[in-house]
């Protein structure tokens, strides 16, 4: 499908740089999406991914566990005891090395299936430098290997790029959240998975839409996106991206990208790079034809010894392949089945999104409802969820036990719309973790940005943050209610139906 050329790159801070391979082999040509595993277990969540030999491990950021399917397809747990793994890469020495996001530590697991700290402070989060057992991470989420066996792990909500050595972790690249290319003042917002590519380390720099090079030396530069949230084609510099997650290099230096619901390839047209969207864009599952293939949050890509493209698909629960059309196996699994409304009721006690959690409420607005005005620029739409009403400034309360897992679950902050997204309940029009007068909860779980003049101006919920029901999500903004979605993104199904409130029958 793709045929290699040399490429020029330019940047801000280099003049050009050359894609160039000495692979012989003919690349894999990828045509077509098929289903290589399902994930078992409830609400399993694949999402980092590596490939030793013929076999495949995919860590379960909602069971704390690593998975192996082997060659033959047989699943099976490899090692259980994590707190939200997310990405995973092997050592030189055989051992699988593993993000454990929840715990803000990084971890080492042997041949036996044996778990070692390698670095990180105990289950606590933090931006301290000091020997390993006492140094602190703020939800790591990206892991690489380079060659001389250093570890380089995305420290995702200190916003940095760290190298575990044999003493204690530093810095490579990255000070505060922001966005800036250079060399000890760079910024980074959010920065997901990475990878290496020729010598340097390439990062899923999500919250700013770009895809970002570190020279060895430390020098930042974009590689990738100009910033603005779409899913944009084009040269370089020009092309758009979501949410960049995870970055993938194949043996003849092309990289791919799970952007959002899509994978992207840096390509070659002429002699200019270009990024192309090689799948997807909607939210969905769909396998067959590549172009036509639909995906939910893929988080972890990795190639395979054939060439192949494997792909985590987070909220679909699945483990995908792209290759071509004679390696495709002929037994496809299905899409995997999503909760009934009666098994969505019976997962946790009901309650109201209020205090006290069994007094009823009044209820504004259901599943269906057809909402915004004909013939304005705001688009006709089906409304989504469930609206259960109260005072504006009144704290609104989880009402499921939950742990986050989409790495940005926190989004529209200072809008009407601001919300927060768990994996089966979502909460809109609050101000998350903060009273109606901007002040913050004293609740470490919620993460405020403040500008030069100590403004709020974000807030951010850590993958692996665990939230209790009953527990503070927020206060009502002036929308005075509080919209509640059922089921998984995706997959969402009628509130009223499937959430169980005191005093409500339907």
């Amino acid at each position: 499908m793709f045929r290699k050329l040399p490429l020029l790159i330019v940047s801000t801070c280099a003049a050009a740089a050359v894609f160039a391979s000495c692979s012989q082999r003919e690349p894999t040509r990828l045509e077509t999406v098929s289903t290589f595993a399902e994930m078992p277990g409830e609400f399993s969540e694949p999402f980092g991914i590596a490939v030793k030999g013929d076999d495949t491990y995919i860590s379960d950021g909602q069971n704390g566990k690593i998975l192996k399917i082997a060659g033959d397809g047989t699943v099976s747990d490899f090692a259980s005891g994590f707190e939200t793994p997310s990405a995973i890469a092997f050592a030189k020495n055989g051992d699988l090395i593993v993000a454990d996001t929840g715990s803000h530590s990084i971890k080492s697991v042997n041949a036996a299936g044996e778990i070692r700290t390698l670095s990180g402070a105990g289950n606590r989060s933090g931006n301290t430098f000091g020997p390993n057992d006492s140094s602190q991470f703020n939800g790591p989420t990206g892991i690489a290997i380079r060659s001389d066996g250093q570890i380089l792990v995305s420290d995702t909500y200190n916003d940095r790029i760290r190298i575990i050595g044999t003493t204690e972790p530093f810095t490579l690249a990255g000070t505060t959240r922001g966005f800036r290319d250079g060399y000890a003042d760079a910024q980074f917002d959010t920065p997901l998975c990475i990878a290496l590519w020729k010598g340097k380390v390439l990062v899923a720099d999500a919250g700013n839409r770009r895809i970002r090079v570190i020279e060895p030396d430390g020098q930042v530069w974009t590689l990738a996106g100009n910033g603005e949230e779409a899913l944009r084609d084009g040269p370089l510099l020009d092309a758009s991206f979501v949410r960049p997650t995870a970055i993938a290099v194949n043996d003849r230096d092309e990289i791919f990208i799970a952007d959002g619901n899509a994978l992207r390839v840096i390509n070659g047209r002429g002699v200019f790079p270009y990024v192309v969207t090689l799948s997807g864009g909607g939210r969905g599952f769909a396998n067959g034809n590549v172009r036509h293939a639909k995906f939910n949050r893929p988080s972890g890509i990795a190639f395979n010894s054939t060439g192949e493209l494997l792909i985590a698909d987070s909220e679909n629960g699945l483990i995908r392949k792209i290759g071509s059309e004679s390696n495709v196996r002929k037994n496809e699994r299905s899409h995997p089945g999503h909760l009934s409304a009666d098994e969505f009721k019976q997962l946790q006690p009901p309650r109201w999104p209020f205090d006290p959690p069994d007094a009823p409420r009044d209820i504004a607005g259901t599943l269906g409802e057809l909402r915004g005005t004909v013939g304005s620029y705001v688009p006709l739409r089906f409304h989504n969820g469930l609206d259960i009403a109260g005072a504006y400034g009144e704290v609104a309360r989880f009402i499921r036990s939950e742990k986050v897992l989409d790495p940005i679950s926190a989004e529209n902050f200072g809008t009407l719309r601001e919300l927060v997204r768990l994996p089966q309940i979502g909460y809109i029009h609050i101000r998350l973790g903060r009273d109606q007068h901007d002040r913050m909860f004293a609740n470490w779980k919620f993460l405020p940005q403040l500008d030069g003049n100590g403004t709020l101006v974000d807030i951010r919920v850590r993958r692996g943050t665990k939230f209790d029901d009953g527990e503070p999500v927020g206060t009502l903004n002036a929308m005075n209610h509080v919209h509640l979605i059922a089921g998984p993104s995706g997959g969402e199904i009628n509130a009223l139906a499937a959430l169980e409130l005191p005093g409500v029958s339907d």
